[in-house]
């Protein structure tokens, strides 16, 4: 399959490297200078394009940057692009790093939002692991333990080829739905960096509570940065499975 990412950053990079390991021919994309760009995709396996051209000749496209940078792809992105090329949105809004935009602080989902800001329907996923746990947590179908991935949208066709991806790069996949109930899986919900099974994350999705996300994302946050010493990988995921007392990793 040829994929295009746009952003090569802890998510972005990690797709791509996870990408062209499982075979698929990759191209990435990010706002560094040529050079810059050249030597980082050099190091994920991929091959370089720039932003014009990253959503050409693919079958699939993944945007992979902040929340903030959405609105500065030029509109005209896909405009040419035929309507079977799939979008997938990987993004978590943080008002802290994002700023506020106030649509999503009123409480549009996020990729609903990503979705009119593109002009293009997208299909939400790899969006609720850490970096961390996308990079190593991987393991191969029908491992026992085996992490479980979010994925919500309005195309079933669209969403059991990017399930196809997410079982490529180590993950089992949950669908919880579609773009609308996204909001399952974004910061703030039992859903959300807190490695779950299957069975697990299909309980957690069907308890979060849309009206409490933000506040739980911005309680979290704060409290993450009050540390005087940077919380290890394993510490985060505890931090947040203990958010929502019944999480099935913490009853």
């Amino acid at each position: 399959m040829k994929i295009g990412i746009i952003g090569t950053g802890a998510i972005g990079g990690t797709i791509a490297k996870k990408m062209v390991t499982a075979g698929h021919l990759v191209k990435v994309y990010n706002t560094g200078d040529f050079d810059q760009l050249k030597n980082r995709a050099q190091e994920l396996g991929a091959s370089h394009s720039t932003l014009d051209d990253i959503a050409k000749d693919v079958d699939v496209v993944i945007i992979s940057v902040p929340t903030t940078a959405i609105p500065s792809l030029h509109k005209e992105l896909f405009a040419n692009v035929p309507e079977n090329v799939i979008v997938v949105d990987t993004s978590n809004y943080y008002p802290f790093r994002d700023g506020d935009i106030e649509e999503l602080k009123d409480g549009k989902v996020e990729s609903v939002w990503v979705a009119e800001q593109i002009g293009r329907p997208v299909i939400k996923a790899f969006n609720n692991l850490l970096a961390h746990s996308l990079e190593h947590g991987g393991k191969s179908e029908g491992a026992v333990g085996r992490i479980a991935m979010a994925i919500s949208g309005d195309d079933d066709k669209a969403k059991a080829i990017v399930s196809g991806l997410i079982n490529d790069a180590g993950y089992d996949v949950v669908d919880a739905g579609p773009l609308s109930a996204s909001w399952r899986h974004q910061p703030g919900t039992p859903a959300y960096c807190t490695e779950l099974d299957i069975t697990e994350l299909k309980q957690a999705l069907s308890e979060g509570v849309k009206e409490n996300a933000a506040h739980i994302r911005d309680s979290a946050i704060s409290t993450l940065m009050e540390r005087t010493t940077q919380p290890s990988h394993e510490e985060i995921v505890l931090f947040n499975r203990s958010l929502f007392p019944r999480n099935p990793k913490t009853a």
